[in-house]
């Protein structure tokens, strides 16, 4: 398996790898692991070209589709990469970007992992995925850098959806039922809060052995203070659980 990690905005893939905590895992659990830097921008902030929200300030061109794709076959050129097995974590605009991803190259990635960052709030008309993909949404419900309950920024007239509602566009591509499921048990993810912080709300019978869920740190901000391993053990046995089973 290969596993992505993308940076959130401002942050650099070293820094957010120590945030992240993946490292360990992937020596663990013997996957390929590969964290690249977004492009700086003119005021020396590195970002992704992801969505309309988030974070091209500058009117860049930079393709970062292209960008993750050619990681992806670099690290295909130089070890034996499963293609079935290729996931993206990403943080904040790391996140907006695993979704970019997943809408525009559908076809190289099994499963995203998103940590407080949404897709587009015109999903259905910028969102074109060729096969579905497994999305995994967290979020802490205090959040004020990426609002859980999505909204409009008053500044630059730029909106984004719910958490919830990033997650439902991706259980309709799945063909998931549209009833959620709550019933699984809490989870404690962030150290910060007391006892079993995250509920975890699933979109049911998914196809393709794919699946669409939102877990939502009660009390959780931007950053939430992660539990390890629990943190990075939950994530990974969510996208191992999720190979492409549709090409």
């Amino acid at each position: 398996p290969l596993l992505l990690m993308l940076h959130g905005f401002g942050a650099s893939a070293d820094l957010e790898n120590l945030y992240i905590g993946l490292a360990p895992l992937a020596d663990s659990k013997n996957f390929l692991y590969a964290y690249p830097d977004g492009t700086q921008n003119p005021v020396g902030l590195r970002f992704w070209n992801a969505t309309d929200f988030c974070c091209n300030f500058f009117g860049s061109t930079v393709d970062d589709v292209a960008y993750v794709t050619a990681v992806i076959d670099d690290m295909a050129s130089r070890y034996n990469v499963d293609k079935k097995r290729v996931f993206l974590v990403g943080h904040s605009n790391g996140g907006f970007m695993s979704h970019r991803y997943a809408c525009d190259r559908a076809d190289r990635i099994a499963a995203i992992v998103s940590l407080a960052g949404d897709n587009y709030k015109d999903a259905a008309a910028r969102c074109k995925p060729a096969s579905p993909v497994a999305v995994l949404q967290v979020h802490g419900d205090m959040d004020t850098s990426v609002p859980y309950p999505g909204g409009t920024d008053p500044d630059t007239g730029w909106s984004l959806p719910s958490a919830l509602q990033s997650v439902g566009f991706w259980a309709g591509i799945d063909g998931c039922g549209m009833t959620t499921d709550t019933s699984a048990p809490d989870l404690d993810l962030d150290q910060d809060l007391a006892g079993p912080d995250t509920g975890v709300t699933k979109f049911p019978a998914c196809k393709s052995g794919t699946a669409a869920e939102l877990w939502t740190i009660r009390g959780g901000s931007h950053v939430p203070n992660f539990v390890r391993p629990d943190w990075t053990n939950s994530i990974w046995d969510f996208l191992s659980a999720h190979p492409k089973s549709v090409q």
